[in-house]
Formats: C-alpha cells, sequence, structure tokens
C-alpha cells in the first residue's frame, strides 16, 4: 500500500505540475498575444501618423505651389496690362504723328493750290520750241538748211 500510495502522490503531483505548466503555458501564449497586439497597434499608429505628416506636408506644398502660382499670375497680367497699356500710348503716337502729317500736306498743298491760282502762266513762244527756237529735235518740216 505504501507503494500505491506512492505512486498516487507521484501521480498526484506529476498532474499539478503537468497544469502548472499548461497554465504558465497558458499565460506566456497570453502574454505573447498581447505583446504582437500592442505591437501592431504601435505600428499602425505609427503608420498613421505618417501618413498624416505626409498628407499635410504635401498639403502645405500644394499650397506654397497655389500660392506662388498666383504671385506668378498677377506679374503676369500686370505685365500683360503693362504691354497693351504701351501699345495703346504706342498707337496714339502714330495717331498723332499720322495726324500732324495730314494737317501739314494739307497746309502745303493749300498754299501751293493758292500760289498756283496767283501765279502767271508762262508764255507760251513759237510752237512749242523753247524761246522760239528749235533745240535739237529735227522733223522733215522744221529743218532749216543753212
Amino acid at each position: 500500500m505504501n507503494i500505491q500510495l506512492e505512486k498516487m502522490k507521484q501521480k498526484q503531483e506529476h498532474e499539478r505540475r503537468k497544469r502548472i505548466a499548461e497554465e504558465k503555458h497558458k499565460e506566456w501564449v497570453q502574454k505573447k498575444r498581447e505583446e504582437e497586439r500592442r505591437e501592431r497597434e504601435r505600428k499602425l499608429t505609427k503608420e498613421m501618423a505618417e501618413k498624416a505628416t505626409r498628407e499635410l506636408e504635401k498639403m502645405q506644398l500644394q499650397e506654397k505651389a497655389e500660392v506662388k502660382y498666383k504671385e506668378w499670375l498677377k506679374k503676369k497680367r500686370a505685365e500683360e496690362a503693362e504691354k497693351k497699356k504701351k501699345e495703346k500710348e504706342k498707337e496714339k503716337e502714330r495717331e498723332a504723328e499720322l495726324q500732324e502729317k495730314k494737317e501739314k500736306s494739307e497746309k502745303i498743298f493749300k498754299e501751293w493750290l493758292h500760289n498756283a491760282r496767283n501765279k502767271p502762266l508762262p508764255v507760251l513762244s513759237g510752237y512749242g520750241f523753247p524761246r522760239g527756237k528749235s533745240t535739237g529735235l529735227y522733223f522733215c518740216y522744221t529743218y532749216v538748211v543753212t
């Protein structure tokens, strides 16, 4: 009986140790799973933070680009307005010059017309010959033999 009692105690001790080992194993597996879950959460949080940072940088870069584009567009429009203004001024100058030229031409024409009316007509001399003499044009009817 003593042997049976001893075997029984050993068996009970073995089962107790087995249960303790199983419990420790379960605790270890549970801790391991908890650590893995925390690690995943940390990674996920880190990725979300990095993604948010990238999005923020992207938005800031886009805002900068938009501001630069607006400045460039404003500058370009100002240049265009200046160019149009200069072209209008040049056109006005050209028109003024043309008007001045036209007025000057009309004035000169009127003076010429006034002077032409008052100018005496030239005296005609001898049937189309200057000063009444033949000057190198010899026709059969006007050729004079000397």
